[in-house]
């Protein structure tokens, strides 16, 4: 129990160092420029790049300087998203760290540890390994947003490489050998404000849905808080004339999104809105509640701007919305139970004159991903948007003669006394940025057991710590002893 505590307690430790940092995607200089400096203390030669993706080479321990070179890679920013009402500026607020006997998570936002608790167990395995070859600490920028770090990781730092364990995957029981591609896509327009001709304004809101990871949730089945707040918008306009003010929803582009704000301005009587909007809520029960039991739509008075909207796009805006299917394209015809295609529509901001949606496809077949940005390009036409499409990122396939995945498979047996999960996964990982930069490098992604990531109901299920680093100890004692 002592030892077991000692490891918990030291990963937990190192996790903290970063909880402590603000790392919000694209805003990791700081955190960056801690772990650098923390791993050069530490005896680390440190590399860090143009994009602040860190590198950290330890030599092999003493007999075994032979050993073939083992990366250990994760990212260091996270997705920054809070409850409603919590206070909380990502660029500035640390993570407040809650903890009971089973579960490590935050006060009122995200945790983070996808994937500040890969990183940390990083961390502390180059500080406590042994018997081990020449390691190497990789901790990416971006990955949630982008996949900018993998993206413009030098090349060089992979391909003296023989073995790669990304540390970016939610469950310490599972083994992943492969994972989806994806591709940004994202619909702007200009807005144009008029004169309101409606004299109440009100404020309708969707909350209480479950949302989660668009890789890891989306086949479940759950519902769109963007998706369903523009059904009730249209079904408003239906019974009476609408002024649009603000549409606002979601907080990542690969989260589902739980909550959805828009404040309208018209003359439709109180009593008829709310009771389209019980039918919405009736409408989405029957759809979701299954699966997302919990929705609250409220409607309350606001403050009546002097512009609105004008209607020409307030339609177009809600046509796209609408259109954009969001949820399980297809399931895979080889893999039982796996979701081969999906798309998420995550975020709705809006500001004055402009508007700005993002969607997010996912597939494990990238012609796929190819045909949803024609898809993008047609929609956008269709609805009078600017279609901007990102950099794909390419899907990691699995290598069915990895000597890694089996001496990964078969060390976790021996510790756990049960095999373990072996699987390609929906969510996306940046392994398939490694494989094109070093098509020979034998990779496999592991990860402690977390729940709800991207949401602020994140936690970490404590004793899969100890397990997981465990693990990859083994793993690389094992690896130092090949020849």
């Amino acid at each position: 129990m002592k030892q077991e505590n000692e490891v918990l307690e030291g990963v937990l430790q190192e996790f903290s160092k970063l909880a402590a940092i603000p790392r919000k995607s694209g805003h990791e200089q700081a955190v960056s420029d801690f772990l650098k400096s923390y791993l050069t203390e530490l005896g680390c030669t440190v590399t860090q790049d143009e994009v602040n993706n860190i590198i950290a080479d330890k030599p092999a321990a003493p007999g075994f300087e032979q050993a073939p070179l083992t990366i250990l890679q994760g990212h260091m920013d996270m997705v920054c998203v809070a409850e409603e009402g919590y206070a909380y500026d990502p660029l500035k607020d640390p993570i407040k760290l809650v903890r009971d006997e089973k579960y490590l998570s935050a006060e009122g936002t995200s945790l983070g540890a996808d994937d500040g608790i890969g990183v940390a167990e990083g961390i502390y395995v180059l500080k406590h390994a042994k018997n081990h070859g020449p390691l190497r600490l990789i901790v990416t920028v971006d990955e949630e947003q982008g996949m900018t770090g993998a993206i413009k990781l030098g090349a060089e730092h992979l391909k003296d490489a023989s073995f790669l364990i990304n540390c970016d995957s939610e469950n310490y029981d599972e083994l992943t050998v492969g994972s989806a591609g994806s591709v940004n896509l994202d619909f702007t327009r200009e807005l144009r404000r008029v004169p309101a001709e409606s004299q109440h304004a009100w404020t309708i809101e969707i909350q209480g849905l479950l949302g989660g990871h668009s890789g890891e949730r989306i086949g479940d089945g759950r519902g769109n808080a963007i998706r369903t707040l523009a059904m009730a918008l249209m079904a408003l306009q239906k019974e009476g004339e609408i002024e649009l003010i603000s549409f606002t929803g979601g907080k990542a582009r690969n989260a589902i999104p739980n909550t959805a704000r828009s404040v309208i301005a018209t003359e439709l009587p109180r009593e008829k809105m709310v009771e389209v909007l019980r039918d919405i809520r009736t409408r989405f029960a029957k759809m979701y509640g299954n699966v997302d039991p919990t929705i609250d739509i409220s409607l309350a008075p606001a403050e009546m701007p002097e512009q609105v909207i004008k209607a020409g796009d307030t339609q177009r805006l809600l046509r796209l919305l609408t259109i954009l299917h969001t949820g399980v394209y297809a399931m895979s015809s080889v893999i039982p139970d796996l979701v081969e295609t999906s798309a998420n529509l995550g975020v709705v901001n809006m500001s004055e004159d402009e508007v700005e949606v993002q969607f997010f496809p996912r597939s494990a077949i990238d012609q796929k991903l190819d045909e949803f940005r024609q898809y993008a390009e047609t929609i956008a036409a269709l609805t009078g948007f600017t279609a901007h499409i990102g950099t794909q990122s390419p899907g990691w396939k699995e290598n069915k003669d990895s000597r890694l995945a089996k001496i990964v498979a078969e060390t976790f047996e021996e510790q756990n006394g049960k095999p373990m999960k072996v699987e390609t996964i929906h969510a996306g990982l940046e392994c398939g940025w490694h494989f094109l930069k070093n098509p020979q490098l034998d990779m496999v992604s592991i990860g402690v057991t977390t729940c709800d990531i991207h949401s602020p109901n994140e936690h970490l299920v404590l004793a899969t710590v100890k397990p997981q680093v465990d693990l990859i100890l083994a793993t690389l004692e094992k690896i130092a002893a090949l020849r």
